[in-house]
């Protein structure tokens, strides 16, 4: 077997992580947290301009039409620069319009792909102990929205959103365009610096075309779940670098701290951690470009993000010391970007949960019923 990367995806992964390690010095990140931005403008037109924007859009509507893994890539190269664009959830919510939206929605999609419009999702409500706060009911052959949404990434900025609403008992995608009338925006802003905005919609109508099959939020979870374990996997492997660096510098009693057996054992647990957290998603996105089946996949490594988030970030403001919590130095970044984006997965205990429960319902957990014998079972 050759797990190696294609050499196009190489070549991604150096283009973007050339685009971000370029932009994304230190300087800058400190000015993006004193200024009044609600994203890295200037960054995402670079990311427009390579055309990382539109990699997983299919080409019938202007993008690469490229899969999870080359996705993964840029993913990572952003998490590992803390680079606050959205290029995950613009480029996610327009493929899923591509693949199963109406002509009108596949607009968008193609209006997403040449980076004229900036949409966004959340899949929040579905991890959250209230659950989904929108609920749809029919309405004059379409559908009327009532309800709320905490925390929608760019909801200030976006033209449009996918949500999860309630329809009919079951949860499906709702395509809403955000300056529609009967929607009122609170906005605020993450401690990681995101923009993020709540929403409150009272009486907001659809077409019966912007309430997208039940398939289509199948299809989108597990791939919202490998693209923000891809940041998460960025962020730590960063974050554990520079951490591996300063204890190698920083000497006490006349020796680097790394040498200390409780810090050398710190740092591995760690390093388990981060490569844990590789193979699982990985694995994750091989099978999603396959057309397998990955529910537990995606469930298991939403816990392997939360955890090596956690754990990482944990470990690397314990062997920093006082400095890490110097907000003149830069590790205290990478520990909000990873809270966030534990937050954004749902936390390790509802991840372990759900993934338990699909345990209880399903005996054909490994790689043989891939095989077509047994797609029956």
């Amino acid at each position: 077997m050759d797990f190696e990367f294609t050499d196009d995806q190489h070549a991604i992964a150096d283009m973007a992580g050339s685009v971000f390690a370029d932009y994304c010095t230190d300087d800058r990140l400190r000015q993006f947290d004193t200024g009044h931005q609600a994203y890295m403008e200037p960054l995402w037109e670079l990311c427009i301009e390579t055309g990382l924007q539109a990699l997983a859009i299919p080409e019938a509507q202007g993008g690469s039409g490229l899969g999870m893994t080359d996705l993964m890539q840029v993913l990572q190269a952003q998490g590992q620069a803390l680079g606050q664009v959205p290029l995950w959830r613009h480029q996610l919510a327009a493929a899923t319009l591509a693949r199963f939206g109406d002509d009108s929605l596949q607009a968008w999609a193609t209006e997403a792909a040449a980076g004229r419009a900036l949409l966004t999702l959340d899949l929040g409500g579905l991890h959250s102990a209230l659950g989904v706060q929108l609920h749809a009911t029919p309405h004059a052959g379409g559908w009327r929205v009532n309800g709320r949404v905490s925390a929608l990434a760019l909801a200030e900025q976006s033209q449009a959103a996918l949500l999860p609403v309630m329809a009919q008992g079951q949860p499906r995608l709702a395509w809403i365009e955000l300056a529609s009338k009967g929607i009122q925006h609170v906005p605020g802003r993450m401690t990681h610096g995101e923009a993020i905005a709540d929403l409150h919609l009272d009486g907001v109508s659809l077409s019966a075309a912007q309430l997208l099959p039940v398939a289509a939020l199948q299809w989108l979870e597990p791939r919202a779940t490998a693209a923000l374990a891809a940041l998460q996997l960025g962020v730590s492997a960063e974050q554990l670098r520079r951490t591996v660096a300063y204890v190698s510098e920083r000497r006490q009693f006349d020796r680097a701290i790394g040498s200390f057996q409780a810090v050398q054992m710190s740092m591995a647990d760690a390093h388990i951690a981060l490569e844990a957290l590789r193979s699982c998603l990985w694995q994750l996105c091989y099978r999603l470009d396959a057309g397998l089946p990955a529910p537990s996949e995606a469930l298991a490594t939403a816990w392997q993000a939360c955890e090596a988030g956690h754990l990482i970030g944990h470990n690397a403001q314990h062997v920093h010391g006082g400095i890490g919590v110097d907000l003149t130095y830069p590790m205290h970044r990478f520990l909000y970007w990873s809270r966030a984006l534990g937050n954004a997965l749902g936390g390790s205990a509802a991840s372990l949960e759900r993934l338990g429960h699909w345990l209880s319902h399903h005996d054909t957990l490994g790689w043989k019923y891939d095989l077509e014998e047994h797609q029956a079972l």
